[in-house]
């Protein structure tokens, strides 16, 4: 009977969990980035970058400062899609109308806690 040997772990599962760990790490990035109006989330929903293409756009819309996920979904039901859909599955008709009415919602959110001279 052969004696089973450890070996160093398989360079496939170290590379898959090198790369989980990456997209992780650029996930909260831009999280953070979001929170801290560094990066605009319509800009994020229409390029997609393969980072978040799995994450749900009600999460990366409740990432906003000052946002949760039910003022998320009340936006995305403005625009009839569902809040569990993953950002890579939108259309890009879908795109568009999450971006605008985004853009929007936050330009007037901007102008209404403006101080008043």
């Amino acid at each position: 009977m052969a004696e089973m040997t450890t070996s160093a772990a398989s360079p496939q599962p170290l590379r898959a969990l090198e790369l989980a760990n990456r997209v992780r790490r650029a996930r909260s990035e831009l999280r953070t980035a979001i929170a801290d109006g560094r990066v605009s989330a319509a800009d994020v929903i229409l390029i997609c970058p393969s980072e978040i293409s799995g994450v749900r756009i009600v999460e990366l819309l409740a990432s906003q400062g000052g946002w949760g996920e039910a003022r998320s979904r009340t936006l995305l039901a403005q625009v009839a899609v569902l809040e569990d859909k993953m950002i890579a599955s939108l259309t890009e008709r879908e795109r568009r109308a999450i971006a605008s009415l985004l853009t929007r919602a936050v330009a007037c959110a901007e102008v209404c806690s403006a101080p008043v001279p």
